[in-house]
C-alpha cells in the first residue's frame, strides 16, 4: 500500500522505516523545511531496541549514543544514593537488548538517514496538513498550500498538538498537572568536578525532582527537573525560562544540579500537561501513533519508546493482508492496554519522586534503599513488564477474522 504518515518525529520515521521493511511505500509528510536540531536527551530502553534491531540498523543508534552504568536513585540535597542498579551489559543479559541514552536530534537524523538509503525521496517537507477526507478505498489529505495527497492509509504521527487528531476528533482537552518542567543540555567539559553519575540518575526531594543522563558518548550531559507549580502553564517544548527561576526551583540542591544550571546556554520550561484517554485511536484509513494517542508525562522516560513500539505493531498489522480497517482495530487493540499501563506508571512516579515531608521520605525510599543492597535483582525485576517487552517477538493475539 502507499501510506502517509503525517509528522517526521521518531514515531514517523520509525513507522515509515517499519512499514517500507513490510513492503509498503511511504510518504512522510513534514510540516518543517527540515529535519533539525531539536529536544535533548532521550533514554531508549531495550524495548525500544529491539525494535531497531529488527529494522537491521541498531549500531546505527548506537553510534552516537551513550551506554548508562546503572539506574541510580539519589537524594535531591544530599546527593546520597537510595539505591545503584547496574545496567550496562547486564541490560543486554537480562532484558535482550541495550539500554542506551542519545540525543532527541542523533536518533532523528539516523531514522532519515535510514530512510533516505531505503526509500529515497520519502519525506517532504513544508507540507502542513489542514484536513483530510476518505471513502471506502483511498484516503486524500489536504495541504495548507492547497496541493492534495491520496494513500491508503493516514498515520497521524504528528505529536502531543496532532492536527490528524484534531480533525478525526475534535480539540482536545489537556489537564494541567500542577508540575513544570525545565531541561538543558551541557557539555561535560564545562562541568568540572560536579560531573553528573554515569547513570540514569533521578535525584529526588520535596515536591521536585531532576533526571540527570549523559549523552553522545559522554560528551554531554542532559538535565530534565520537574518542579510543582501553578505559575506557569505554557505547553511548549521551545519555550525558554530564565536561569535564575531554575536556580530557585533548585535552591539548595546538590552542586551537580545547580552546576549544570549555571552552565546551560539554555533552559527551555515547559507545563505539563495529561489528556484523557481518547475514545479511539482510528477512523476509517486514518489512525493514530505515539504521542498523538497517548501522550506520556517524563516520569518512566518511555514516551518515545511508546511510540517506536507503536511503529511496529502498526507495520505488522497492516500487513497481514487483510481489511485495512479490521487491521487498525486489532493494531488500536494490542497497544491500548500496554500505552495505558506505562502512563499510569509514569503518574505514579511523579508521586513517587516528590515525597513532601521526612515521614513519608523515610517510609518510602528506606525499603528501597534496603531492596537496593540486599536484593538488586528484584529492583531489575519490576521493570521485566517495561523492558523486557518484544513486540517484534509476534503480537500477542490473533487477527480480528
Amino acid at each position: 500500500m502507499k501510506i502517509l504518515i503525517a509528522g517526521g518525529g521518531i514515531g514517523g520515521l520509525t513507522a515509515a522505516l517499519a512499514l517500507t521493511q513490510f513492503g509498503h511505500d511511504v510518504v512522510v509528510l513534514e510540516q518543517a523545511e527540515a529535519l533539525g536540531e531539536v529536544g535533548a536527551g532521550l533514554q531508549i530502553s531495550p524495548n525500544g531496541m529491539k525494535v531497531f534491531e529488527a529494522l537491521g540498523m541498531s549500531d546505527r543508534i548506537a553510534a552516537n549514543a551513550f551506554q548508562p552504568e546503572g539506574i541510580e536513585l539519589r537524594m535531591g540535597r544530599s546527593g546520597r544514593v537510595v539505591f545503584d542498579i547496574p545496567l550496562g551489559l547486564s541490560a543486554a543479559d537480562r532484558w535482550g537488548a541495550p539500554y542506551l541514552h542519545l540525543h532527541r536530534a542523533d536518533l532523528v537524523d539516523a531514522l532519515a538517514a535510514e530512510l533516505a538509503e531505503r526509500a529515497p525521496g520519502a519525506v517532504r517537507f513544508n507540507a502542513k496538513i489542514a484536513c483530510y477526507t476518505q471513502d471506502g478505498q483511498s484516503v486524500t489529505v489536504a495541504l495548507e498550500d492547497g496541493t492534495h495527497v491520496d494513500g491508503s492509509v493516514l498515520v497521524g504521527a504528528d505529536g502531543i498538538h496532532s492536527v490528524v487528531r484534531g480533525a478525526m476528533l475534535g480539540p482536545d482537552k489537556p489537564r494541567f498537572t500542577g508540575n513544570v518542567a525545565w531541561r538543558a543540555v551541557v557539555p561535560i567539559e564545562r562541568l568540572g568536578d560536579d560531573l553528573p553519575p554515569p547513570t540514569a540518575c533521578a535525584w529526588v526531594g520535596k515536591g521536585r525532582h531532576a533526571v540527570t543522563y549523559r549523552l553522545r558518548g559522554g560528551a554531554l550531559a542532559n538535565f530534565v527537573g520537574v518542579v510543582e507549580h501553578d505559575g506557569w502553564q505554557v505547553e511548549s517544548w521551545s519555550g525558554e525560562g530564565q536561569r535564575e527561576d531554575a536556580l530557585a526551583d533548585f535552591a539548595g540542591w546538590h552542586p551537580v544540579i545547580s552546576n549544570m544550571i549555571r552552565q546551560a546556554d539554555v533552559l527551555n520550561r515547559w507545563a505539563l500537561f495529561d489528556r484523557p484517554a481518547l475514545p479511539r485511536w482510528h477512523d476509517g484509513r486514518v489512525v493514530l501513533l505515539g504521542d498523538a494517542c497517548h501522550p506520556m508525562l517524563p516520569f518512566l522516560a518511555q514516551g518515545a519508546v511508546m511510540a517506536i513500539e507503536d511503529a511496529w505493531v502498526l507495520a505488522a498489522r497492516l500487513s497481514e493482508g487483510g481489511d485495512v480497517t479490521h487491521a487498525l482495530v486489532a493494531y488500536e487493540r494490542d497497544r491500548r492496554g500496554r500505552t495505558s499501563a506505562v502512563q499510569a506508571g509514569a503518574r505514579n512516579n511523579a508521586k513517587l519522586f516528590h515525597r513532601h515531608n521526612p515521614v513519608t521520605q523515610l517510609a518510602t525510599y528506606g525499603p528501597m534503599w534496603l531492596a537496593g543492597r540486599a536484593a538488586p535483582k528484584f529492583v531489575h525485576a519490576r521493570n521485566d513488564w517495561i523492558y523486557g517487552h518484544d513486540v517484534t517477538a509476534g503480537l500477542q493475539n490473533k487477527p480480528l477474522p
